[in-house]
């Protein structure tokens, strides 16, 4: 069975903030405090925390869907994961729905936890300045 990762996350602000967010690399960075050098196009490469996390934008589509080829630097060469951002509005915000999939087993506890503590907490901190 393929590992897989899935989080729903309630989150102030839109689903056009959240893109942007996530999207944008200045508002990356200011989120993060890492360095984060973002093309936000389709087929655009990314690189996250100062190079920890590589990948390419897969699908975009505005204040809806992140499709992200992506990885952490040191798994094996050619080894990607897909991650799946889902945005819609919510009554108090917008909700997330995180999906991802291909990633190496060993790499899974490390990963469901580091989205909380480098994304989740992050974004909503910075969208609640």
């Amino acid at each position: 069975m393929a590992h897989r990762i899935r989080q729903v996350v309630a989150l102030p602000g839109t689903p056009e903030q959240i893109y942007e967010s996530l999207l944008n690399a200045q508002s990356f960075s200011d989120m993060t405090g890492a360095p984060a050098e973002i093309d936000r196009h389709a087929g655009g490469a990314f690189s996250l925390f100062g190079g920890q996390i590589l990948g390419r934008n897969v699908e975009l589509v505005p204040s809806a869907l992140i499709v992200q080829a992506w990885r952490v630097a040191g798994w094996q060469r050619g080894d990607y994961s897909i991650a799946r951002f889902e945005l819609s509005a919510d009554v108090d915000g917008a909700n997330l729905t995180f999906d991802q999939v291909g990633y190496p087993e060993e790499a899974h506890d490390d990963l469901d936890a580091g989205w909380h503590e480098m994304y989740w907490g992050p974004l909503r901190r910075h969208l609640e300045e």
